[in-house]
C-alpha cells in the first residue's frame, strides 16, 4: 500500500482509508468475528488509518474500535480520526467539542486521537439548521477552530479538520484559512468537480475544484463518496445513498452512472476499482475514503490501490463524458 504526504502534518496516509462510517456499515453491522478479520486484512495489507464519527451507528463504531485496537501492538496501530457535530444553536463551542471528544476518548479507550474534524456542512447563510456552520461560527473569537485547537492544547487530538461539504465558496474560504489541516471532499467520477474546473452547464452541484485550493494552501485531501454511496460499486440501493452535498440527486448519479458502464472493460477492474483509481489519479488527493459491508469489498479497494492510475484513454473519456454531462449511451 502506497503512502501519501497528508499535508502539513508530517504524516503519511495510506492510498486507502477504512471508513467505519454507515456507508458499508462492516464495523457497525458484522459479527466479531468478521470485524475482528476486516481490521486485520487492513493492517496487514498496508492500511494506516481509520475514520469513524461518534455519529456513526450511534457511538457503535467507536466503540468497536475500542475493542479491536486492544487487540493490536501498539507498533502496528493504525492513525485515528474522528469527529465533532456542533450544534449551532447551543453556543459554548468549546465546550461542545470538548464533551463530543471526551465521549469518543472513552469510547475509542485512548487518550487522544491524530485528526478531530468538524462533522457539520458549511454553508454561507444560515437559517437556524444546527447541523449547519457558516464561516462566522467557524472563525470567530471562540469559534469552532478556537474549540480545536483547544482540543489541541490539551492533547485530545493532534491536528483538525473539516468535513468539506456544502457550499463550495465558505468551504474554500475555510480551506485557504490556514486553520485546519485537512479537509474531507466528496469526489467521484460522476461528480468530478472537486477535482477539476467544470463547462458553463454542468448539472451536478459544483465543488469548484476544492481539491486544487487545498493543494495551493497544503491541506490534506480525504476523498468522500468516492462510490457515490454505492451507485458507481453496484445496482444495489441500501437506503442511505446522497445527502452529502447539495442537490446530491441519486436518480441523476444513476443515469450518470449508466453513461459510464459501456466505457468499462474487464481489464480496468471492478467497478468499485475503476472508482478508487480515478480518486487516486489526483495528485492533490492525500486518501481515499472506503467504507464497505463485506470484507470481500476490502480486498477489492486494496487491490484497486495497487492497480495503479486508470488508462489515460478511460480517463480521457470519463472527462469527457463529465463535460457533457454525461449524455445517455446511443440508443437508449
Amino acid at each position: 500500500m502506497k503512502r501519501r504526504k497528508f499535508g502539513t502534518t508530517g504524516l503519511e496516509i495510506s492510498e486507502v482509508v477504512f471508513g467505519a462510517g454507515a456507508v458499508g456499515g462492516l464495523l457497525i453491522d458484522a459479527d466479531d468475528a468478521t470485524r475482528r478479520a476486516a481490521l486485520w486484512l487492513a493492517l496487514d495489507l498496508g492500511i494506516n488509518w481509520i475514520d469513524t464519527a461518534p455519529s456513526y451507528g450511534n457511538g457503535a463504531s467507536e466503540t468497536a474500535l475500542g475493542w479491536l485496537l486492544q487487540e493490536v501492538p501498539e507498533e502496528r496501530r493504525p492513525h485515528i480520526s474522528t469527529k465533532v457535530q456542533f450544534d449551532a444553536n447551543a453556543g459554548d463551542f468549546p465546550g461542545q467539542a470538548e464533551r463530543s471528544m471526551v465521549a469518543s476518548l472513552e469510547r475509542l479507550q485512548m487518550d487522544s486521537v491524530d485528526l478531530g474534524q468538524v462533522h457539520n456542512g458549511i454553508l454561507a447563510s444560515w437559517e437556524g439548521n444546527s447541523r449547519v456552520l457558516r464561516p462566522e461560527h467557524m472563525l470567530g473569537k471562540d469559534g469552532v477552530a478556537d474549540a480545536l485547537d483547544r482540543l489541541v492544547d490539551r492533547g485530545l487530538a493532534r491536528h483538525i479538520g473539516i468535513s468539506g461539504t456544502g457550499k463550495a465558496g465558505p468551504v474554500r474560504d475555510l480551506i485557504a484559512s490556514g486553520r485546519f489541516a485537512s479537509a474531507q471532499i466528496y469526489y467521484n467520477l460522476l461528480n468530478p468537480s472537486a477535482g477539476r474546473d467544470m463547462p458553463a452547464g454542468w448539472d451536478a452541484y459544483d465543488l469548484e475544484n476544492l481539491i486544487a485550493t487545498a493543494a495551493e494552501h497544503d491541506v490534506a485531501v480525504m476523498v468522500i463518496r468516492v462510490f457515490a454511496a454505492g451507485v458507481i460499486a453496484t445496482d444495489t440501493r441500501t437506503g442511505r445513498e446522497g445527502g452529502v452535498v447539495l442537490d446530491n440527486d441519486v436518480a441523476a448519479d444513476e443515469r450518470r452512472m449508466a453513461a459510464v458502464l459501456p466505457l468499462l472493460k474487464p481489464e480496468h477492474g471492478a467497478r468499485s476499482q475503476v472508482a478508487i483509481r480515478y480518486a487516486l489519479h489526483n495528485p492533490g488527493v492525500s486518501g481515499v475514503l472506503v467504507g464497505v459491508a463485506e470484507i470481500a469489498h476490502l480486498r477489492l479497494a486494496l487491490d484497486a490501490a495497487a492497480m495503479g492510475p486508470l488508462p489515460d484513454d478511460l480517463l480521457a473519456d470519463l472527462y469527457r463524458l463529465a463535460d457533457s454531462n454525461f449524455p445517455p449511451p446511443p440508443g437508449d
